[in-house]
């Protein structure tokens, strides 16, 4: 499922750690703001989200992914939106429901069979009489 465009917020702002002079100057990481009660996403889909243990969901109901990664703007907003449908993806997932089936006739006496050898082997293992 895709995401709205417009129901996505983002603001840039200076990534953190080593970087030297250029880090301290340009703001290329990228604070991503999604909100998933006023998103346009289906129902089923958003209590699915809030649902989700995921840390960059805050109590509100607010996605929030900083993207710091790369050296351009453009980049850290693409990774972001990237990050983000990626979670959304994740909780659009449904696992197939398992079908139930019983073990063939021949594994079963093929299991019989190990465990009766098995049985009989480990009965030799007693202390002899002479």
């Amino acid at each position: 499922m895709q995401f709205h465009p417009d129901d996505v917020t983002w603001s840039a702002i200076r990534a953190q750690g080593a970087g030297g002079q250029n880090v301290n100057k340009v703001a290329s990481a990228i604070h991503l703001r999604f909100d998933i009660a006023a998103s346009r996403l289906p129902d089923t889909l958003k209590t699915a989200l809030l649902a989700a243990a995921d840390q960059r969901i805050n109590k509100d109901g607010v996605i929030v992914i900083k993207a710091q990664q790369y050296r351009t703007q453009e980049q850290n907003r693409d990774d972001a939106l990237q990050r983000l449908q990626a979670l959304i993806d994740a909780a659009a997932h449904r696992d197939k429901p398992r079908k139930a089936t019983k073990p063939t006739r021949g594994s079963q006496l093929r299991r019989l069979a190990g465990k009766s050898n098995r049985g009989s082997i480990k009965a030799l293992r007693g202390r002899v009489d002479y």
